[in-house]
């Protein structure tokens, strides 16, 4: 009989991140200043980020050790159990064998903790008092909320502002950690009211929210930091330990993956999954196919133009080369949550650019038929971010069914979606709608792009 459940103890909880640095197949682009355009300087860096996470950012060794106190906090929840989708398989009959690891279980109901906590001990260790963050679909403003609180840290959070008004649970699990949680675009900025000042209805928007917590940390005079909960390096390279105990169930499973899916938003969750496998194709001669997945209502990948551009709309933030949409874009209000940036990582981008990752997007209401079918089968409701990862397992099994291929297939289910019952309660009522980003739009978008020399 097939197993059901892998578990690991906590004696196998990993000692280090993987740091895909030491193994990107094409050299990393610089970071520049927003304002002067020329490679960033530590201290530029320093008014947002302790050194710490600095450094961690422009290592090339490939492992970077995960501090006790952080493994520590790891222990509640992690390791994290991986799962053999046996119901799943025999509903959709497919020779396919489908795994997903399930990082619902922490304490906030998300992956997001693994750099969270990370973030906040760097961040106590260097003597910060406060932090500013924004948050879409609020998993990330939970998770560093309840980080900030067991280090004893302030925390003020930006959420896109149609994210406010759908998810209020999540607001009320940042309050209960003791986080202040705002709307944005706000009026508490400089950038926010001028957002509010040309669109007092403004939906608000995850590079809008990044704006005006990057300004309020800003302009602190270093009485607060920054913290963000993807994109950059750091943030991605703290969620590998998902993927390092991933491969240690594959291996108990007596299998390794052909197909590693997970969906895309900013990176954090697909490269955390991802990456360690990734490393295996790079170093073990491995050939495992690796699917990134995003909504077609916010086309990163798969319609975003890979340049040089802005990490907020307000041009306040790095510039970074990675898949962009353009810092002014707005996405329309659909429920894939955190699924909503304007760019993608820089460490992602690159990898889809080179050929390593591959870019699909899918439509909303198909990834809602795929996340009530897998419910129905596993009996746990994933969020809408993860649910996109699942559509394209289902899509994956069902192609190995045609084939008569036994395919392995492992994904990443990210987080559940307890919180999300508002969005489920709209599918079944048949009031959500499939919405495709225009290229006319993103085309509009690249005439707002920072004029940057280098290629």
């Amino acid at each position: 009989m097939p197993q059901h459940k892998i578990l690991l103890d906590e004696s196998q909880l990993p000692q280090a991140w993987y740091n895909i640095n030491a193994d990107l197949p094409v050299p990393p682009q610089p970071v520049l200043h927003p304002g002067t355009k020329e490679p960033v300087t530590p201290d530029f860096l320093s008014v947002l980020f302790p050194m710490s996470l600095i450094l961690q950012e422009v290592s090339t060794d490939r492992w970077i050790e995960i501090p006790e106190p952080v493994r520590d906090i790891y222990r509640l929840w992690r390791p994290t159990p991986m799962y053999r989708a046996l119901r799943l398989e025999k509903a959709l009959d497919t020779p396919a064998h489908i795994y997903y690891k399930y990082e619902g279980v922490s304490p906030v109901g998300s992956h997001k903790p693994n750099t969270a906590v990370a973030q906040a001990f760097y961040n106590k260790e260097a003597g910060t008092r406060a932090l500013t963050t924004e948050t879409g679909a609020g998993q990330w403003g939970s998770a560093l909320a309840m980080a900030c609180n067991m280090f004893g840290l302030d925390l003020e959070v930006y959420m896109v502002k149609v994210s406010y008004h759908q998810k209020p649970y999540r607001r009320i699990i940042m309050e209960n950690f003791g986080a202040q949680v705002f709307a944005s675009p706000t009026d508490r900025t400089n950038y926010g009211r001028s957002v509010l000042a040309e669109n007092p209805d403004s939906p608000g928007s995850l590079g809008i929210a990044i704006s005006e917590a990057v300004e309020v940390a800003a302009t602190s005079n270093g009485g607060k930091k920054y913290s963000l909960g993807s994109v950059l390096g750091h943030v991605l390279m703290h969620q590998t330990v998902i993927g390092i105990e991933s491969l240690q169930q594959m291996e108990l499973a007596g299998e390794y993956p052909d197909i590693v899916i997970a969906c895309a938003g900013g990176g954090s969750n697909f490269a955390g999954f991802s990456y360690p496998f990734l490393h295996q194709n790079f170093t073990a001669g491995k050939k495992t196919r690796v699917i990134a997945v995003e909504p077609a209502s916010c086309p990163t990948l798969t319609k975003g133009r890979y340049t040089f551009d802005y990490g907020d709309t307000a041009a306040m933030a790095p510039i970074v080369k990675m898949h962009t949409l353009g810092h002014t874009f707005v996405p329309p209000g659909i429920h894939a949550g955190g699924l909503r940036y304007h760019g993608m990582a820089p460490s992602v981008s690159a990898l889809v650019d080179h050929g390593d990752v591959e870019a699909r997007a899918v439509q909303q209401l198909a990834t809602f038929e795929a996340a009530v079918q897998f419910s129905k089968a596993e009996g746990i409701l994933p969020a809408p971010e993860s649910a996109h990862a699942v559509r394209v397992a289902i899509d994956e099994a069902l192609r190995a069914k045609e084939s008569g291929e036994k395919k392995v297939i492992a994904f990443n289910l990210s987080g559940h979606g307890h919180f999300d019952m508002s969005a489920y309660e709209q599918f079944h009522q048949g009031k959500l709608q499939d919405h495709e980003y225009p290229t006319a739009l993103v085309e509009e978008a690249m005439a707002h792009l920072p004029q940057v020399t280098m290629s």
